[in-house]
C-alpha cells in the first residue's frame, strides 16, 4: 500500500486526471453511497413494515407511511445505481480515451526513445493490459473505497444514536471486515498478483513478437517448440489465477461468516434493546434485514484493495514512458543538422562496444552502416539518438549535444525500423502518429508519397479502414510503407533506418529501399543493414567491426577497390 501512495504522489497519469475531474470523483462516490444506503433503507422499513403488519393494526393507515417509504427506497435504489453507472463510466471512459491518446503520442513522439527499451508486445501489452487496469483502479477501488468509508461513518453514527456502546462493537467488527481484512487480503495476496501480472505481460509480449516473428519459427522447422512454450507460460498463468481465484473465495468466505456474526449479534442486541415495546419490537427484523445490502459493498472494498498491487506494476510502467511535450520549440542555434561522433568510446561493463570513433554525417547525406550482428551497429544508433551516453568523446547535432537535444530530438530524428508500431485503429489514425497535428489532407498527402495510393484505392473504407492489431491486415512491405508515411509527416530532418526490410521478401525489400530512399531524397539518412541490396542509393557506407570503422569509402569505389565488398555485393544480387 505503501508503494501506491508513493506511486501516486510521484504518478503524471492517474493524480492528473483525479485532480482535473473532481466533480465527477465526487459524484460517482456519492451516488454510490446513496445506491447502497437506499438498498438497505429499503431493507430496513421493509423488516419494519412487515412486523408491524404481522400485529394486525387497527387501522390501515397506521403502516402506509412505511409502505409510502418501502415504494419510495425500490424506487430511489436503480435510479441512484443508473445515475451511478452513468456518472462513473462516462468518467472512466474520458480517462480511458485521454490515456490511449497520450500512450499513442508517447509511442509516436518519442519513437527514437522507446525503440531501445520497449518491443512491439510491450508497447501492445501497455495499451491492452496496463490501461484497462487503471480503469479498474477507479471502478473496483477508488469508487467503492469511498463509498465504503462513507457508509462506515454513517452507520457507525446511526447505531450510536439508538447505543453507543453497541455501536463500538459494529465499529470494531465493519473496521475488521473493512480494513483488516483487506489490508492482510492485499499483502498475503501481492506476490501472487505480481507473479500474474509477469506471465501476462510476458504471455502478450511474446505472443505478439512471436505472430511478427512466425515465418521465421515456420523457416526453422520450430513450430512445436513455439507452441510448447506458449503452452508452459499459458499453464503457469492459469495456475496463478486459480490459486488467486481460491484465495478470494476463502476471504470473501471469512467475511460472511464476520457478517454471520454481526447478524446474530444485532439480532440479540435488537431483542434486548426493543422487546419490551410492543412498537418498538418491530424495529428487530429492520436492524437485522439492513445488514445484507451493506455486504455488497464490505465485498466490493475487499477485492478492490486486494487487487491493488495489480495497480502498481502498470503505474511504474506507464510513468516511465517518454513524456511528449506540448510545444517543443526547436533550438536556433541549429541551422545545418550535421551530425559528429568526435572520439566516441562506450562499454557496457567491462566490454568496449565502441571504441574512438569518429563519424560525420552531412544534412542531407545518405550512408549505409554495415557490420555482423554485435559489431556495434545497434549501440551507435543509440548513442545518435540520445538513448545512451558515450564514456568519452562527443555526440553532436548542428554543434549541439545530443544530450542537451534530447526532449526535442524528436523533432530532429526520426526511426524507421523493422517493427513499425501499426495499431488496431484505422489507417488515417495510425499515420497520424507520426504529427498529432496534421490535418487529414497532409496525411493522405503523406500516404501518397510512400507510394501507398493504389492500395488505398483498393479498400472499401478506403483510409477508414482498420489496419488491425501490429497492421496483421496488411503484407509487411505494405506495413513498412504505413509507417515510412508516418516519418514523412513526421517532417523530421534525419532519418535512421535500422535494418526496415528485414523478413521481406529479395524484391519487396527492393521496392520498399526504393521507395524509402526516392520520398527522403532531402533528408539525413543513416541506414544500419546487414547487407548490400539497395546500397547504390548511399553516398558513403562504412563496415563496422569490434566498435570502429574497418573499411569506408563510396559504394562505386568500394566495387572496384574491395575484394570483401565484391563478395558480399555477389551474395545479395538477387537478379
Amino acid at each position: 500500500m505503501n508503494k501506491v501512495r508513493q506511486l501516486l504522489r510521484r504518478d503524471s497519469w492517474v493524480v492528473p486526471f483525479l485532480k482535473s475531474q473532481k466533480s465527477g470523483l465526487f459524484w460517482s462516490i456519492v451516488l454510490s453511497f446513496l445506491t447502497i444506503l437506499a438498498a438497505g433503507s429499503l431493507m430496513f422499513v421493509s423488516g419494519y413494515l412487515i412486523s408491524r403488519a404481522a400485529q394486525r393494526p387497527e387501522n390501515v393507515l397506521m403502516i402506509y407511511v412505511p409502505i409510502v417509504l418501502t415504494r419510495g427506497f425500490g424506487i430511489a435504489r436503480p435510479v441512484f445505481r443508473y445515475a451511478q453507472r452513468l456518472v462513473s463510466h462516462n468518467w472512466v471512459l474520458r480517462f480511458v480515451s485521454k490515456s490511449r491518446r497520450r500512450l499513442y503520442e508517447s509511442v509516436a513522439s518519442t519513437a527514437s526513445n522507446i525503440r531501445s527499451r520497449l518491443q512491439t508486445g510491450e508497447v501492445l501489452s501497455l495499451l491492452a493490459d496496463d490501461l484497462d487496469r487503471l480503469q479498474n483502479l477507479y471502478l473496483r477501488t477508488l469508487f467503492p473505497l469511498g463509498a465504503g468509508m462513507i457508509l462506515y461513518l454513517f452507520v457507525s453514527v446511526g447505531i450510536g444514536v439508538v447505543n453507543w456502546l453497541f455501536m463500538l462493537w459494529w465499529m470494531m467488527m465493519l473496521s475488521v471486515i473493512m480494513i483488516v481484512v483487506p489490508i492482510v487480503s492485499f499483502f498475503a495476496n501481492r506476490t501472487r498478483v505480481k507473479k500474474q501480472k509477469q506471465l501476462q505481460s510476458q504471455l502478450y509480449t511474446e505472443a505478439t513478437d512471436a505472430v511478427l516473428g512466425l515465418q521465421d519459427w515456420v523457416l526453422s522447422g520450430r513450430q512445436q517448440d513455439l507452441i510448447a512454450y506458449q503452452g508452459q507460460v499459458m499453464a503457469d498463468l492459469a495456475n496463478t489465477k486459480r490459486t488467486s481465484m481460491k484465495f478470494g473465495w476463502w476471504r470473501d468466505f471469512w467475511i460472511q461468516i464476520l457478517v454471520l456474526i454481526l447478524v446474530v449479534s444485532t439480532t440479540i442486541w435488537a431483542g434486548t434493546q426493543f422487546a419490551e415495546s410492543r412498537m418498538a419490537v418491530n424495529f428487530i427484523a429492520a436492524f437485522v434485514l439492513a445488514i445484507f445490502p451493506l455486504v455488497d459493498s464490505f465485498l466490493g472494498v475487499n477485492q478492490g484493495v486486494s487487487e491493488a498491487s495489480f495497480y502498481e506494476d502498470s503505474m511504474t510502467r506507464l510513468n516511465e514512458l517518454p513524456v511528449p511535450e506540448a510545444e517543443v520549440t526547436t533550438p536556433k542555434t541549429i541551422k545545418t543538422p550535421t551530425i559528429v561522433l568526435n572520439n566516441v568510446t562506450f562499454k557496457y561493463g567491462d566490454k568496449v562496444i565502441i571504441s574512438q570513433l569518429d563519424l560525420v554525417v552531412k544534412a542531407g547525406e545518405k550512408v549505409a552502416i554495415l557490420g555482423r550482428s554485435g559489431s556495434g551497429k545497434t549501440t551507435l544508433l543509440k548513442l545518435i539518438a540520445g538513448d545512451i551516453v558515450p564514456e568519452s568523446g562527443h555526440v553532436t547535432i548542428g554543434n549541439e549535444s545530443v544530450q542537451s537535444l534530447k526532449q526535442n530530438l524528436s523533432k530532429f530524428i526520426a526511426v524507421l525500423d523493422q517493427q513499425s508500431y501499426l495499431f488496431d485503429t484505422t489507417i488515417l489514425n495510425n499515420v497520424r502518429m507520426g504529427n498529432i497535428g496534421a490535418t487529414d489532407d497532409q496525411v493522405k498527402a503523406a500516404i501518397t508519397q510512400a507510394g501507398l495510393q493504389p492500395l488505398i484505392d483498393s479498400l472499401p473504407e478506403k483510409y477508414h479502414t482498420k489496419m488491425q492489431e501490429a497492421g496483421a491486415r496488411f503484407s509487411g512491405g505494405e506495413q513498412q510503407r504505413f509507417a515510412l508515411a508516418r516519418i514523412l509527416l513526421q517532417n523530421a530532418p534525419i532519418v535512421i533506418l535500422d535494418e526496415p526490410t528485414v523478413g521481406l521478401d529479395p524484391k519487396t525489400e527492393h521496392q520498399v529501399l526504393r521507395q524509402i530512399f526516392k520520398v527522403l531524397q532531402n533528408r539525413t539518412i543513416i541506414w544500419v543493414t546487414h547487407h548490400l541490396t539497395g546500397i547504390d542509393e548511399v553516398n558513403h557506407a562504412y563496415f563496422l567491426s569490434e566498435g570502429h570503422f574497418i573499411l569506408s569509402d563510396t559504394p562505386e569505389k568500394l566495387r572496384t577497390t574491395s575484394t570483401h565488398f565484391q563478395k558480399l555485393l555477389a551474395m545479395d544480387d538477387f537478379h
